[in-house]
């Protein structure tokens, strides 16, 4: 069977909005996945996924390597001995495949598909632009619009929606339903305040429902003060395999901008969307279960894709109420159970 390397070299919610794209290649050929380390974890839960690999590329990852000439060998090993038939890159509008596209023709790989607004010589067999994917595309849709220019299409049973395969039980389930609340993100600028995270804990709590509060690691202090006494505090237990788990076993997921959110979604649980501007919701809000996006998106931050928030007071996620969640939350139960919380 043909070998296909296919890369997504950012993070989380990327690679798994790339997931169809990558089934769209399992169809017809054996995909070898290639990731970076922010987004290495969700490729190992992909469907139709057998082989991963992990790469921190110098020109993608924030923050970023040094490009020495020992981290580029390493890559060229990796694809030696993958020794792919060709080769499909995935990107966001405002990355370039190019360098990438020049290391793999310089291991060998013969054939080549990617975006490119800019000219790419011969350093691309099929190139796709935003003539035949805009800007406004979104991220699941322009992934499989280029591995569709590169002749890989989805079986017509596949919905074409992301999609995990949780690996194990946790054991941090609750019995019974509950509502995860993820406050921490990436970026600052995506990051709902802490002080209105931890209000909805408690509004939560206070309508009868279980709250459970995730975050990574480094995050425990923002999950402990959001969690309060009336939420059960993960941050930091889960690990991603564990953190999909409790995200599957939800009613409902309130996150922001960032990989949890999708991984949500990605297991088919409904998610209450606190989405700063900095970049287009049309183009990156979670697909794969319900949602309601909250905040405003005409805030003077939009589009600027700002890592920490440009205007003072964050007014785009801070004006975003408590109170205004709980609807949201209620509402998602409601659509599901037709029962109100």
């Amino acid at each position: 069977m043909r070998r296909v390397l296919a890369v997504r070299l950012d993070s989380l919610g990327d690679v798994v909005m790339a997931g169809p794209a990558v089934r769209a290649i399992a169809a017809h050929a054996e995909p070898y996945l290639l990731t970076g380390p922010r987004g290495s974890g969700a490729a190992r839960l992909l469907p139709e996924v057998r082989h991963t690999y992990e790469w921190d590329c110098p020109w993608i990852g924030n923050p970023a390597p040094e490009a020495t000439p020992r981290h580029l060998h390493r890559l060229e090993r990796l694809v030696s001995d993958i020794a792919p038939d060709e080769a499909v890159i995935f990107t966001s509008f405002h990355q370039s495949p190019l360098p990438l596209a020049l290391e793999l023709r310089l291991c060998g790989v013969p054939r080549i598909t990617a975006l490119s607004e800019d000219y790419p010589g011969s350093l691309l067999d099929v190139r796709m632009t935003s003539r035949e994917l805009p800007w406004a595309t979104h991220e699941v849709d322009r992934a499989l619009g280029i591995a569709a220019a590169a002749g890989f299409t989805l079986p017509a049973d596949d919905d074409g929606l992301p999609a995990l395969v949780p690996q194990h039980r946790s054991g941090l389930r609750p019995d019974g339903p509950y509502v995860v609340v993820h406050p921490g993100a990436d970026a600052p600028a995506r990051s709902w305040p802490a002080e209105n995270a931890a209000a909805l804990v408690e509004l939560l709590a206070a309508a009868g429902l279980r709250v459970l509060v995730t975050g990574g690691p480094d995050e425990r202090a923002l999950t402990a003060r959001v969690a309060g006494s009336r939420g059960i505090d993960l941050g930091g237990r889960t690990g991603l395999p564990g953190l999909v788990d409790v995200l599957a076993g939800a009613s409902v997921v309130v996150a922001g901008n960032t990989g949890p959110a999708h991984l949500a979604a990605a297991v088919r649980t409904p998610v209450v969307s606190l989405f700063a501007p900095v970049v287009p919701a049309e183009v990156w809000r979670p697909r794969g279960a319900p949602s309601v996006l909250l905040g405003d998106q005409e805030a003077p931050c939009a589009g600027t894709r700002a890592r920490i928030c440009p205007v003072p007071g964050h007014p785009c996620l801070a004006g975003v109420r408590a109170e205004q969640v709980v609807e949201a939350v209620q509402d998602l139960i409601t659509a599901q159970t037709g029962a109100v919380a």
